[in-house]
């Protein structure tokens, strides 16, 4: 029997994963892209900075080093990359992503066995509680969490070239701490906005979009997506908020939002990852997984989206691809659609 050594070798690969993601989490548990970065080069000055073992820094080094986070070697001197750059803590980092990924969800996929098996959270499992209950219970892990979510925001950037805001009422229901609607009303100055969320997240958001766009053309409302969103927007956003929440739920928030369309112009702006049951791609699929191991979620495909916008009286008017698969989809009030088809309102 031939052995087929490509296929071991990508097995191996795969199951050597864990220990990669470990691995990386360790050097920024340690601080070494910041050690780097600031021109300690060698494994005594890295193991002096860190407190840690000079032999074990330097098997990790080498490691990394392998894995072309870091160039260079103790005797020529480390240096960073554009990868270790990404690490360097700062407002863009992803820094608290890697600690968040390498401590408190790393447990949760320590359970995947019984999650996949149950079709239930492995960090309830893990923890004892829902995740979201853990957050209020666990302050430096919640703003860990909120600083993941703003670092993971990097299609952001991208979301004005996919849809014509200029002179519209954004309203972003969900929308955090205000990073995307900041985002938007900066590249539309003549849009005015809306922040919808729950009371908990206001008074940041408040403060990011007074500093970002000034108190002028932007205000802060609190609430339950689940109960309302505020009337009268051109373009309602639902962004990343939909994944960890059944169809009922999600078909609730759409008709919330149809009601709130005044105007047969007025769109929902749907910004998500949507997985795909035929020829899938790693990055939904792998973070369709990831919902399940840490709030129960899951992701969905347009296909059955579209079916959820339909019972909510809104339909499909395009799709358009952001940066880390993530998908921009426009839905129209099917009203609109009959009086006006076409590519109306972007």
């Amino acid at each position: 029997m031939t052995v087929d050594v490509q296929a071991t070798r990508d097995v191996v690969d795969i199951i050597t994963g864990g220990w990669r993601a470990q691995a990386l989490y360790t050097a920024v548990r340690l601080g070494l892209p910041d050690h780097v970065a600031a021109g300690r080069d060698n494994d005594a000055e890295l193991a002096k900075a860190t407190g840690a073992s000079e032999g074990g820094v330097h098997r990790l080094m080498r490691l990394l080093v392998a894995m072309e986070v870091f160039t260079g070697s103790d005797a020529t001197g480390y240096r960073g990359t554009r990868m270790s750059a990404a690490l360097v803590d700062g407002p863009r980092s992803l820094r608290d992503m890697c600690l968040l990924y390498g401590e408190e969800f790393y447990s949760a996929w320590d359970h995947a066995h019984h999650a996949i098996s149950t079709e239930s959270s492995g960090f309830e499992i893990a923890y004892g509680r829902p995740f979201y209950d853990y957050l209020g219970e666990a302050p430096a892990t919640a703003r860990r969490f909120r600083r993941t979510m703003n670092a993971a925001s990097m299609f952001f950037h991208r979301v004005p070239a996919v849809f014509d805001f200029a002179g519209k009422k954004v309203v972003d229901v969900g929308g955090g701490g205000g990073q995307l609607l900041a985002t938007v009303l900066t590249a539309a100055p003549t849009a005015t906005g809306t922040l919808f969320d729950r009371e908990h997240m206001t008074a940041k958001a408040r403060e990011h979009l007074e500093a970002a766009v000034g108190p002028g053309r932007v205000q802060v409302v609190g609430g339950d997506m689940f109960a309302g969103v505020p009337e009268g927007g051109d373009v309602y956003i639902l962004c990343r908020v939909l994944a960890g929440h059944d169809d009922e739920d999600v078909v609730r928030v759409f008709e919330h939002c149809r009601r709130g369309m005044t105007d047969a112009s007025a769109r929902l702006l749907i910004l998500d990852r949507f997985v795909e049951d035929e020829n899938p791609t790693v990055l939904p699929a792998l973070w369709d997984l990831h919902l399940l191991m840490t709030t129960g979620g899951e992701h969905r495909t347009v296909e059955r989206i579209t079916r959820l916008l339909a019972r909510a009286g809104l339909s499909v008017e395009r799709t358009a691809h952001l940066p880390m698969e993530t998908t921009a989809l426009v839905a129209l009030p099917r009203t609109a659609q009959r009086q006006r088809p076409g590519r109306a309102g972007t």
